[in-house]
């Protein structure tokens, strides 16, 4: 029986997350919390299997879902999650979907996950695209980049071009979030 951590400040909306979970996911040992320190103060991580949050709690507490980035889900409103390649973690649901859907991609993240990826270090960042990401998500232009860096636009364009590739994330809000979710900018320096 999975136990299931549901971490939302707004609390109607913790408990329509259990409810749901509770509901059509039966067994599941479910907890709400509206805040992190509640989990922690349980001992510890309290030995949950998985974490049910919001965008702004998991940026607000990267320190305590990062490590937990594989049992995180992060729920984002809108009907569409933003675009992350397949098993990336934490996972990410759009909860605007409708009921049946919603179900859906819940069940999806109960199922036990897939084995871990056969170390295709293709889909792996170089250290200067890492620097580039940085920059990007920092709000810095392809100009700027190439200044900081020290190297030409061309290059800086051929960069981004291969983040864009290797994680299939097109847009600036989905590489913000991917390089917040992988530890590569602190919360606290994130754009607002």
């Amino acid at each position: 029986m999975p136990r299931i951590a549901v971490i939302l400040p707004d609390l109607l909306q913790g408990a329509g997350m259990t409810a749901i979970l509770e509901r059509y996911f039966s067994p599941a040992e479910v907890a709400c919390f509206t805040r992190v320190q509640e989990v922690t103060a349980e001992g510890g991580n309290g030995g949950y299997d998985l974490y049910f949050t919001d965008s702004d709690t998991f940026a607000s507490h990267v320190d305590f879902f990062l490590p937990r980035r594989n049992q995180s889900v992060v729920l984002v409103g809108g009907e569409r999650e933003p675009e992350l390649r397949g098993g990336e973690t934490p996972r990410v649901i759009a909860t605007g979907c409708g009921l049946e859907n919603l179900l859906e991609k819940i069940e999806r993240v109960l199922t036990p996950m897939r084995p871990a990826d056969e170390g295709s270090t293709s889909d792996e960042l170089s250290a200067r695209e890492v620097q580039v990401l940085q920059l990007v998500v920092s709000g810095a232009i392809n100009k700027e980049i190439a200044e900081r860096l020290n190297i030409s636009l061309n290059t800086v364009l051929t960069h981004r071009k291969n983040i864009t590739a290797k994680l299939g994330i097109k847009t600036i809000s989905g590489l913000t979030l991917y390089a917040l979710m992988h530890g590569y900018i602190p919360a606290d320096e994130m754009p607002l």
